[in-house]
């Protein structure tokens, strides 16, 4: 049985299936995403979305969906869903669906009468190639299949609308047809495995909507066109292929293409795998040399801080050590440019923000931890010392030090942390002074340093450890025993946030066990869910746990309340540091929780963000790069008692 399977009941019920979504990409920046019902209901949906070079770095919208017909005795069945206005679905296809499952591709088993019919897909890795497989299960007399192709050819940041500017022109291609609607786009390839009659019959299909954008607030309608359509006629046992991509290709090959990439998936048969897999998803390659990792689907790009919290978890911990190593020389390219030049990475983003340098510490720490201290060293040593060297030097121009040792980082005129929602310009959450986290990596990196250079003498960093000894918890530690989340000057936020747990749950700190201890209290008793760590009690001001609404609504609850999982590491790491073998039962219980969501969201990987209050729906990007780590960061750690997820 498969380990992600949905039956008819769930499937012919729209309040369900439509808010399950599925996503799969090539790794060069092309995705798939619909729902588990082909509606799309994004304007970021598709069946082919992609880069088009030179129009941007947005991606772009090329085919969005393909209507299936089955025809029998003259009769014709549409296997496709729109949502048009006033709650109109039309043409309902979703009514024949029986099952739907995705162990290694997506399968979708519609049944017309007495005809049963099989769909799979899979995205091609490192080409823009869409592939979906037609099978007839079953038939008793002699079956159709009509394709209705709608096109978009728009950026995902824009809705198409009908006009006399496209280009209706098409050329023949073996077993279909080529075209490409507006100047600056590549032509779209639409071939089939066997020989197929195209009809072109030229239609607008306008006034389709799309609910996830009207919930969020903006424009929500679209027209798109469809130049007509592919018939062709299918046997009881045959399998027929549909390929679309920005390239033609040999149609006598599309089985053997097929079947190979089948092969290289990673199954989705258990919570372990379908991580494995969402991470795989996420890991971006554009060329050869240039590896990163995408903050997550469907809008978020390479982020700086994202990639370095992340990347540990979702390649090394994973058996990809390699890849592991491709971003990072990457991104080290990049901090040194930055560090050296001044100059900005053009796709790894906000590498100047003040934490960023502080992170990427932390991230070769972590590597340390698993690879060893010594090829650590050998590594990274280089840059962690330029990475000090330069902070020490004043030279960054947002982080500075101060003769405590403390890091101070002006963030009252513009988001300088994590917590990064902006409203009319200015920052939500207006973190400013010597903020909690930055200065816990900070003496975490300055100890780091010294665990890698244990021979060689370092005054200036005994001095600065030395100092940050002292001068960390009488900032910090408050008279309730949690940490400030920010002191500038006399103002002290005493507002309870996650992030004085990314200071208990460094190797190394500057507070004692019972410091410790006391901020895993309240952490526990006002933040923690079992879906991750509120961003803001519910006991402090300004709590909206409803990431819901309006952007205003929503940025202003981005981090006022929502629970974010990629917390949920650092808390566990600290509470089985704290609690060892009693914390076991409570760690599962967490995973189990998570589990859940692999079946109510996107499918199989794990959302940006959730309600702060149950029942936890979940919210924002349908799969986010830092929660996938943080999980699959929890599930290494507990093989040091030997619990295995597989």
């Amino acid at each position: 049985m498969s380990y992600l399977k949905f039956d008819k009941t769930l499937m012919i019920n729209l309040q369900e299936s439509l808010s399950r979504e599925i996503l799969r990409s090539n790794q060069m920046g092309a995705y798939h995403c619909t729902t588990i019902v082909d509606c799309n209901t994004r304007k970021y949906h598709g069946l082919l979305v992609m880069p088009v070079p030179g129009m941007g770095d947005e991606n772009h919208v090329i085919l969005s969906s393909l209507d299936e017909t089955v025809i029998q005795h003259g009769a014709a069945f549409n296997l496709g869903l729109h949502k048009y206005q006033g709650d109109s679905f039309s043409p309902n296809g979703h009514k024949y669906i029986r099952e739907y499952s995705m162990e290694m591709v997506p399968r979708t088993i519609y049944r017309v009468g007495g005809v049963v019919l099989a769909k799979e897909k899979i995205f091609l890795r490192r080409v823009n190639i869409i592939l979906i497989k037609y099978t007839l299960l079953d038939a008793h007399s002699v079956t159709t299949l009509r394709f209705h192709p709608f096109l978009a050819f728009r950026s995902v940041q824009e809705l198409s609308h009908a006009n006399d500017n496209i280009n209706r022109h098409y050329d023949e291609v073996k077993n279909g047809i080529k075209t490409s609607l507006y100047p600056g786009y590549p032509e779209l390839f639409m071939q089939f495995s066997k020989e197929v009659k195209y009809v072109y019959d030229p239609n607008w299909y306008n006034g389709i909507e799309y609910p996830k954008e009207q919930e969020r607030g903006y424009p929500y309608q679209e027209d798109l066109y469809v130049p007509g359509y592919f018939e062709l006629e299918i046997k009881k046992g045959e399998s027929v292929l549909f390929c679309a991509g920005d390239k033609e290709v040999e149609t006598d090959t599309l089985q053997e293409l097929y079947e190979n990439e089948s092969y290289l998936r990673t199954p989705r048969s258990s919570f372990y795998n379908c991580l494995v897999n969402s991470a795989h998803q996420l890991y971006y390659n554009p060329k050869d040399n240039d590896s990163y990792l995408l903050a997550g689907y469907p809008w978020f790009k390479v982020r700086a801080r994202d990639l370095f919290v992340s990347v540990c978890g979702t390649t090394l911990l994973i058996g990809r050590e390699d890849r592991y190593e491709n971003v990072m020389h990457t991104a080290v390219a990049a901090l040194y440019r930055f560090i050296k030049e001044g100059k900005l990475d053009p796709v790894i983003r906000e590498i100047d923000s003040p934490d960023i340098l502080l992170w990427a510490m932390w991230s070769m720490q972590q590597y340390s931890l698993k690879a060893g201290v010594g090829k650590a060293k050998e590594k990274y040593n280089d840059i962690i010392g330029e990475i000090i060297r330069y902070i020490l030097s004043q030279s960054h121009p947002n982080l500075k030090l101060s003769d405590n040792g403390l890091l101070y980082s002006n963030g009252r005129d513009k988001a300088v942390t994590w917590m990064n929602s902006v409203v009319n310009g200015r920052p939500v959450v207006p973190r400013s002074g010597y903020i909690i986290e930055f200065n816990a990596l900070w003496y975490n990196a300055l100890k780091f340093y010294k665990e890698l250079n244990d021979n060689v003498p370092m005054d200036r960093i005994d001095s600065l450890i030395a100092s940050l000894d002292m001068s960390f918890p009488s900032t910090f530690v408050n008279k309730y025993n949690y940490l400030f989340d920010y002191v500038d000057g006399p103002e002290q936020d005493w507002s309870v946030r996650p992030n004085m747990i990314i200071a208990i749950s460094c190797k190394y700190s500057p507070l004692t066990k019972l410091q410790k201890r006391a901020v895993l209290d309240i952490a526990t008793k006002e933040l923690m869910t079992m879906k991750g760590l509120r961003s803001l009690s519910p006991k402090s001001g300004g709590y909206r746990p409803n990431y819901a609404g309006s952007q205003y609504d929503r940025d202003m609850a981005y981090h006022q309340g929502t629970v974010w999982p990629w917390l949920m590491s650092m808390y566990i790491s600290a509470y089985l540091d704290m609690f060892g073998r009693a914390g076991l039962s409570f760690v599962e219980r967490s995973l189990i929780s998570i589990e859940e969501e692999l079946s109510l969201h996107c499918i199989g990987t794990v959302s940006e963000l959730y309600d702060g209050n149950p029942p936890f729906a979940g919210r924002g990007a349908i799969s986010f790069l830092m929660n996938l780590s943080a999980i699959l960061t929890v599930i290494d750690m507990l093989k040091k008692y030997d619990i295995e997820y597989k």
